[in-house]
């Protein structure tokens, strides 16, 4: 089963200045939950400090007795490298590393050429990444996910620079893994787009404006909070003492 993902007072900085501040709640197992809020807001760091990839100042994740590979954080496509030669097929293979170990080897081709298949890039598996549009490469990044096989996933900002066919294809994808009861929690920006597909929202900004429902999360008056609070921000807030 998914377990519940609970954080506690979470509180992270970013080259000593503060990210995120005495955040706490709980995202339910096998909820869809979008992560929404201004630039500069805090959201990634709170999906790299899920995944284990950001050290809590304060505060702490109970991932339930998750280890590391039962979680999978697709990272912004924009701060990928994709000049490396590398093939589709080989990218796709890697999500089973954690599982497998990156020495266990991958004998078997079929569940990746099934995972190129489902995301319609069928046909691509000795495609070099750096020959993919910005659509296609995301749909790879999915690919890589099937293979993960991971009871929870971590999406940051995963439609953005991809069109529309691409979005409602990669959204079919997202409401699959909701339906087999793993927890999807997803950086976006489209209100409208959370609205419509995900029936909860964490409103952020740095610390938690909302958390809950999506219609109550969004509500005019908890998207004016974020937004002063955003406002409010020093250009160069003040270094956090106890991170040395």
């Amino acid at each position: 089963m998914t377990p519940a993902i609970t954080l506690s007072n979470l509180t992270c900085v970013h080259e000593r200045r503060p990210a995120l501040h005495h955040v706490s709640g709980c995202f339910a197992p096998g909820s869809l939950t979008a992560v929404v809020g201004p630039n500069g807001a805090g959201k990634t760091t709170l999906l790299r400090a899920i995944a284990g990839l950001h050290a809590a100042q304060e505060g702490q994740v109970d991932r339930g007795g998750l280890k590391p590979a039962g979680i999978a954080l697709l990272p912004q496509a924009g701060s990928l490298d994709r000049s490396f030669p590398v093939s589709c097929r080989d990218v796709v293979a890697m999500g089973a590393w954690r599982r497998i170990g990156a020495f266990g080897g991958f004998g078997n081709p079929a569940p990746v050429m099934d995972a190129l298949r489902a995301v319609g890039l069928a046909g691509f598996e000795r495609r070099l990444v750096g020959t993919l549009s910005a659509g296609q490469f995301q749909r790879l990044l999915f690919a890589r996910l099937m293979l993960q096989d991971a009871p929870v996933l971590l999406l940051d900002e995963p439609f953005t620079s991809v069109d529309a066919r691409t979005t409602a294809d990669l959204l079919g994808i997202i409401r699959g893994w909701h339906a087999q009861g793993r927890s999807v929690v997803a950086v976006l920006h489209d209100l409208d787009l959370v609205q419509q597909e995900f029936p909860q929202t964490l409103l952020l900004a740095r610390e938690l404006v909302a958390w809950g429902p999506t219609g109550q999360a969004l509500s005019a008056e908890n998207r004016l909070r974020a937004r002063l609070a955003a406002e409010a921000w020093a250009e160069a807030p003040a270094l956090c003492q106890d991170a040395a």
